[in-house]
């Protein structure tokens, strides 16, 4: 693509135009720019309304996939690509999935995640490859995000994606961004003018932030990994962790902290499993037996059993 082409480009975003509220930055105290940034961070939000039902189309698609043994895979450049490597790897401690269920990939590799590798991002052909050395399949999902709507990289991927039959999502920061039309379900968050013009680091970053936790989170609790409002089925693999887990066995049955170990203790430290053996009062394997044919919901299993 030539220079003109890209300015040209450029000039059509929303990300890239100069926010007229902060068009004085450079003269302001620390007190009027953190003032300034929080005001922008506002506007975030809300502007995702109009994009959830294309989100929940996306999680509903991602749950499908992960009951057919698919992944979740995310692709992105830069701040986007690190968004995703971020989300997946919070996955296996949070909800104990396997750690290739949620893959984040990003332009330029490892190296990428804490400095830029130039000309990574104007790769279509790097995320075939990538997306190839994983084994991506039709099972699979991919998610292509790009504040800008036009990487080359996440084209190339989305691309790839469609021709294997895979279910594409695509999330932009801006209404005109070609991934939108590339992938099967679109997400646009058009978050509008940065602060700082043109750094998607800052809105359009905590945009495509709050969207990847939706769709993690609501695929994991629609797919048997949350109780009521509880991270059942956390990995605890530190201290904290074990803490938390008694805690949320505390929660869910209203027991003492001395039960809820107990519990553990005798559940391998499975919460699932700890919550089932003091609400109903079974024994191990009952209790086991009863998760599985739930397929894992806690909700159902003790349903199952009244």
């Amino acid at each position: 693509m030539s220079q003109t082409e890209l300015l040209q480009q450029l000039a059509s975003m929303s990300t890239e135009a100069r926010n007229p509220a902060s068009t004085d930055l450079d003269t302001l105290d620390s007190l009027a720019i953190v003032r300034l940034i929080n005001q922008a961070d506002h506007t975030v939000a809300p502007a995702l309304v109009t994009a959830l039902p294309a989100v929940a189309q996306a999680v509903d698609a991602i749950v499908t996939a992960f009951a057919s043994g698919g992944r979740l895979i995310y692709l992105g450049a830069g701040t986007s690509g690190r968004l995703g490597i971020l989300d997946a790897a919070e996955c296996p401690p949070t909800f104990s999935v396997p750690a290739n269920q949620v893959i984040g990939l990003i332009a330029g590799g490892t190296t990428a995640i804490q400095r830029a590798v130039e000309g990574a991002e104007d790769s279509q052909e790097l995320a075939v490859e990538e997306l190839s050395a994983i084994n991506f399949g039709p099972n699979d999902v991919l998610v292509g995000i790009a504040a800008s709507g036009r990487t080359p990289y996440v084209l190339g991927g989305l691309a790839y994606g469609r021709k294997l039959g895979a279910t594409t999502v695509a999330i932009s920061c801006n209404s005109t961004g070609s991934i939108l039309q590339a992938a099967d379900i679109a997400i646009c968050a058009e978050v509008g003018p940065e602060v700082l013009t043109g750094s998607t680091r800052m809105k359009a970053g905590t945009a495509q932030k709050m969207l990847l936790n939706m769709l993690s989170t609501a695929a994991m609790v629609r797919s048997g990994k949350v109780y009521q409002n509880l991270m059942v089925d956390l990995h605890a693999s530190n201290e904290k962790l074990q803490a938390r887990a008694v805690r949320i066995v505390m929660q869910a049955t209203d027991c003492n902290s001395v039960t809820a170990s107990a519990a553990l203790q005798q559940a391998d430290m499975n919460a699932k499993l700890a919550i089932l053996l003091i609400l109903t009062g079974d024994d191990l394997a009952s209790c086991q037996q009863a998760l599985a044919k739930s397929q894992g919901f806690v909700g159902k299993a003790l349903e199952a059993k009244a």
